[in-house]
């Protein structure tokens, strides 16, 4: 059998989040050097700071200043940094008591090594050096053995003050997509599209996932459909895409290949948006280098009957 492909996969993009008025005291807080956790009716003081009671679901907005010193409650060491993580050098991962708030903050922990690091030990916050209203503007903790630090009473009011922030979210691993779009793959490295048929009810799916969808049945035999296929239902994007060098509109459709019982999607081309419809014939275009399609076009028949594809919409 041949080995089943693997290949490492990024999933990045940008996270937009508008703030409230205690994120934003907070954020604006960690900008100018402030730590702000937030009282509740009950009288604990939460760092970070929350919209609503954990307990009682009550709003809550009483600002309160907490010192930049505190305790460390639990930590784990983290041996291999990663892309993107407070420091790159290992370093422990820490949930802190800050003096003066009842729960725990969650940052790094700058030590020499685990030996250096236990609960119960005292900490401090090392600012970064150039801070713009992120969780980040706490470079991380480092050891201290000093006086617990004062706060000052700011009252949570900030000229301004933060009112969004961008977050960049990346996802890094190792996708293998299975023994049936493995074949899947390869085929089309080929410029042929395969699927597979189940042994129960007989319906060919592309791509094949190695089982039946309806029977649940493992699927194993390969039957090449295509390379001509029928619109079953489209629809047309007037949004351009960033880092997707396509003119809009376009049209993305499904299309049923010859042979297959299951619909693939793709992009249309070679004709005038307005003018795809259901039940056109096309036919792949495929550019120099890559694995897939790279786009489908109509073949000149005429279009399929309805009732050809109404199964498969």
């Amino acid at each position: 059998m041949p080995d089943v492909l693997s290949a490492p996969l990024v999933v990045e993009f940008p996270f937009t989040r508008s703030l409230g008025p205690v994120q934003s005291a907070f954020l604006t807080g960690l900008r100018e050097r402030v730590l702000l956790g937030v009282r509740t009716n009950d009288g604990r003081t939460l760092v970070p700071p929350v919209e609503y009671d954990p307990v009682t679901a009550e709003e809550i907005r009483d600002l309160v200043e907490v010192a930049p010193t505190g305790t460390v409650t639990t930590w784990a060491w983290n041996h291999a940094p990663r892309r993107g993580q407070p420091l790159d050098t290992p370093f422990a991962w820490v949930l802190v008591r800050l003096d003066g708030a009842d729960t725990a903050l969650l940052h790094a922990l700058d030590a020499p090594g685990p030996d250096a690091v236990h609960t119960g030990m005292r900490v401090r916050v090392r600012w970064a050096a150039e801070r713009s209203g992120a969780i980040t503007d706490i470079a991380c903790f480092e050891p201290y053995d000093g006086e617990a630090a004062r706060p000052t009473g700011h009252s949570g009011a900030f000229a301004d003050a933060v009112s969004g922030v961008v977050v960049p979210a990346r996802l890094d691993y190792t996708y293998s997509p299975g023994r049936a779009q493995s074949d899947y793959i390869r085929a089309l490295a080929e410029r042929r599209t395969v699927g597979e048929r189940c042994p129960s009810c007989r319906k060919v799916y592309v791509p094949p996932r190695g089982a039946c969808p309806t029977c649940g049945v493992a699927t194993a035999e390969h039957v090449e459909v295509g390379p001509r296929g029928t619109v079953t239902t489209f629809c047309i994007v007037n949004i351009k895409a960033k880092n997707l060098d396509i003119e809009v509109p376009y049209v993305y459709a499904h299309i049923a290949l010859d042979g297959a019982d299951l619909a693939l999607h793709a992009r249309i081309g070679g004709i005038p948006y307005d003018q795809v419809r259901m039940g056109l014939r096309v036919e792949p275009v495929w550019t120099e280098g890559t694995r897939h399609p790279d786009h489908y076009r109509p073949t000149g028949e005429p279009d399929a009957a309805y009732d050809t594809y109404k199964e498969l919409l």
